[in-house]
């Protein structure tokens, strides 16, 4: 029977459209900072979209040229579970895969024109973030140890002097009394985990054990100290400054391309000032972060961008305020980082080098479907690797082989490749018109993927949900902003 004859039908598929559209919404307000807010976001968009496709009958779905790697990815992936090392923990890890179904999820939701929202709010929710983060450098985090007592129980989680603790039990802390209290609430013999900045550089230690003996003292924590640190790597509202950078770079990219095509469609007026603000600030916050990779990554996509809309003076300008962005990251790396990180001379960068040497050596012991995923943390130093904090290989395609194989990685790289063809050739295509945040956005896209890749090549970002996310998420805009007629269902699949 026809929709037409149920008008019912009709109006909870409109209903339905609208929580889908505001579940996309919300995720784009907090992608930069809450993968949980995130996850939740995305929630209230797949109910809607369920809604909206019982009630239509049709899911909204796209026919691409990625359907079929992405389902060999997906298909090999599940392969590689079952035929791990481990299969017990590689079977569980198969649900992380599950974020490509936002690629999906995006297209069916997502128009040309809510497109260009979406990419607007994560922009200022990102340049939001980074304007947090300058106040929490100012206002610094929790307390440098000045002195430790040879019976504190932080001994156990190997806090030295100098180092500042900054979250105990996963709460922030912002005195010793703060710490001294954590301890006091804490039950007898259970066990504290605490984060502790140690030479600009975030660690988690899990083992603080505490004792009726510790919360009998005057001060159960044994330190003393009365000043924030300052020198630490900004993460917005979130923990985690690797993450951060990265979908810093995304958003950066983006932002830059939307200031570009206004620049270059209507001059400098309103809209193309504001976007090349937000690119500023996002810029800013990936320098603040310290990431080195991240910022040769965003280096890379904006050349990417300058290259394709600039001529000229235009390069060169371009150029000249991404040079000064590096010294400004050189310099908070310098000041933030062990003191030869700037030069690449630091432990972090040697233990990469080594872990991703036996990593490759150990490929081709298992070429067709890896060894499984996060096998390698059960068998880290059996297998060679050194240390025992890093457990994973800090390169996206190097994980992919050693994890699921060389046709998963030729799986992932034929994806790369056609959101490349994708966005590049939209983005040619847009130039000459006036339709200028489409162009915009496909511009900042080629960037973003641009500096996505160069940044996989040394860090696993594919590996972090909160970044994987984000990219799906933008592989999906990028279909719709390229559809040549607006529609939410074009070419639907049923």
């Amino acid at each position: 029977m026809r929709v037409a004859q149920f008008p019912n039908r009709a109006w909870w598929s409109r209903a339905g459209a609208l929580v889908a559209i505001a579940g996309l919404l919300l995720y784009s307000v907090f992608a930069p900072h809450s993968i949980a807010a995130g996850e939740i976001s995305l929630a209230i968009a797949g109910a809607g979209w369920l809604l909206r496709t019982f009630a239509s009958r049709t899911t909204g779905f796209r026919r691409t040229s990625f359907d079929l790697p992405i389902g060999l990815f997906f298909l090999w992936t599940i392969l590689s579970s079952f035929l791990s090392v481990e299969p017990h923990i590689s079977i569980a890890k198969i649900q992380s895969t599950c974020v490509i179904f936002l690629f999906y999820l995006t297209q069916a939701i997502a128009t040309r024109r809510t497109a260009v929202l979406l990419v607007s709010l994560v922009i200022l929710s990102g340049a939001a973030g980074t304007v947090y983060s300058i106040y929490d450098l100012l206002r610094g985090r929790g307390i440098v140890v000045e002195s430790i007592a040879p019976d504190s129980p932080l001994h156990s989680v190997k806090v030295q002097p100098n180092d500042a603790i900054w979250r105990v039990g996963g709460r922030r802390v912002y005195s010793v009394a703060d710490i001294d209290q954590a301890i006091r609430n804490a039950p007898t013999n259970s066990s504290l985990t605490v984060g502790i900045i140690s030479q600009g550089e975030h660690v988690e230690r899990l083992g603080m054990m505490v004792t009726d003996a510790a919360k009998s003292r005057t001060s159960p924590s044994g330190i003393i100290g009365s000043k924030p640190t300052h020198r630490f790597r900004a993460s917005g509202w979130t923990r985690h400054y690797e993450t951060y950078a990265e979908i810093l770079q995304i958003l950066a990219q983006l932002a830059l391309g939307l200031a570009l095509a206004h620049l270059l469609n209507h001059g400098l007026n309103r809209w193309s000032r504001l976007a090349f603000l937000a690119a500023a600030l996002l810029a800013l916050g990936l320098a603040l972060t310290a990431m080195r990779t991240a910022l040769i990554a965003f280096a890379v996509g904006v050349v990417v961008i300058s290259w394709r809309a600039l001529r000229g003076r235009g390069r060169i300008a371009v150029l000249a305020g991404l040079s000064a962005l590096l010294l400004i990251g050189a310099f908070v790396v310098f000041e933030t980082r062990a003191r030869q990180a700037l030069f690449l001379q630091d432990p972090s960068s040697s233990l990469r080098v080594e872990v991703a040497r036996v990593g490759l050596s150990r490929i081709m012991l298992h070429p067709l479907f890896g060894h499984g995923m996060d096998a390698m943390k059960v068998h880290w130093n059996e297998w060679g690797f050194p240390g025992s904090e890093m457990l994973h290989l800090h390169s996206t395609p190097l994980q992919l082989a050693f994890d699921r194989g060389l046709p998963a990685l030729c799986f992932w790289l034929w994806i790369v490749w056609l959101f490349w063809r994708l966005a590049s050739r939209n983005e040619k295509r847009l130039r000459e018109t006036l339709d200028t945040n489409r162009y915009g956005i496909l511009l900042g896209a080629t960037g973003a993927l641009a500096g996505f890749f160069a940044s996989s090549l040394v860090n696993y970002n594919l590996g972090d949900g909160e970044v994987a996310l984000v990219f799906w998420w933008l592989l999906g805009l990028v279909i719709v902003v390229s559809a040549n007629r607006e529609s939410s269902a074009q070419h639907p699949r049923g």
